[in-house]
């Protein structure tokens, strides 16, 4: 993504158009397209055609692009996991952890980054009826794994809004919901995750279209994404209006739910009915 933005910014400065630079490479201008929003590999050979048309003759400037060409087709740690994982799955995976600020709504279970690893494997053999043991497992560590990246030194900050709905389904039997609801009242006390509980007692909110995540990245040329999961695929939102949209969402959930002291304060209370 940082490559492709990078790319659509020359082409852009220099006036052409994603036709004529498909045309440069062979190409077509969704291809072109592709590789600006970071969903494609890079092969050398174009990104050399590319920085020509664009007019980047400078040695170090030119160096500096493929090199991070290069960087952008070595596969990350989750592809090992492939065999088990959605089509769409690895590309958010990927954008998570190279995330600096991750914020997101979920209403239908704890989001991932916040399960135990038992709660965990109740989620996945729900979503995975039939699979194999093998295979719940695998799904399973790759989510343990996920996790480390929220605890690492270079840890993104967390914001999460969870519906009291997803603290009241149960996954998994009374000592697994237990074990989870401990697990979040000291997740969140960490300095990069705030946790707030929306509760059924306010009605009514901006989450009415489910659950959603905004990350955001270090880099200042890359945009923010909306990630929005679905029954067969998903979708990757990263224009402005459409990001902002989802931004007044979240900023409402949370304007509108307990501070995370009061979260905890609940959080503590449903461990003691549980």
């Amino acid at each position: 993504m940082l490559l492709g933005s990078q790319l659509r910014r020359l082409r852009e400065a220099r006036g052409i158009t994603r036709e004529a630079a498909g045309y440069s490479i062979r190409a077509s201008e969704s291809k072109i397209s592709r590789m600006e929003l970071g969903r494609v590999s890079f092969k050398t050979r174009d990104v050399e055609d590319l920085l020509t048309l664009y007019g980047i003759t400078d040695d170090t400037e030119r160096n500096s692009l493929l090199s991070l060409a290069r960087e952008a087709n070595v596969a990350g740690w989750w592809h090992s996991y492939s065999d088990v994982l959605p089509s769409w799955f690895p590309t958010y995976v990927g954008l998570e952890g190279a995330a600096s600020v991750i914020r997101a709504y979920e209403v239908q279970f704890v989001h991932g980054l916040l399960q135990t690893e038992a709660y965990a494997r109740a989620v996945v053999r729900r979503g995975m009826e039939g699979a194999s043991e093998a295979d719940v497992e695998r799904r399973v560590a790759l989510r343990l794994e996920r996790q480390k990246h929220l605890v690492s030194e270079n840890a993104p900050d967390f914001h999460i809004v969870l519906d009291e709905a997803a603290l009241r389904r149960p996954y998994g039997d009374r000592e697994v919901m237990r074990g989870q609801l401990q697990h979040l009242i000291e997740f969140s006390e960490r300095p990069n995750v705030r946790l707030q509980i929306m509760p059924f007692s306010f009605g009514g909110h901006s989450g009415e279209s489910g659950a959603f995540t905004i990350l955001s990245f270090p880099e200042s040329d890359l945009s923010d994404v909306v990630y929005l999961e679905q029954l067969t695929s998903a979708l990757y939102l990263d224009k402005p209006e459409d990001v902002a949209q989802y931004e007044r969402a979240l900023k409402e959930l949370q304007r509108d739910s307990p501070g995370p002291d009061a979260s905890r304060d609940l959080l503590r209370g449903l461990l003691q009915l549980s």
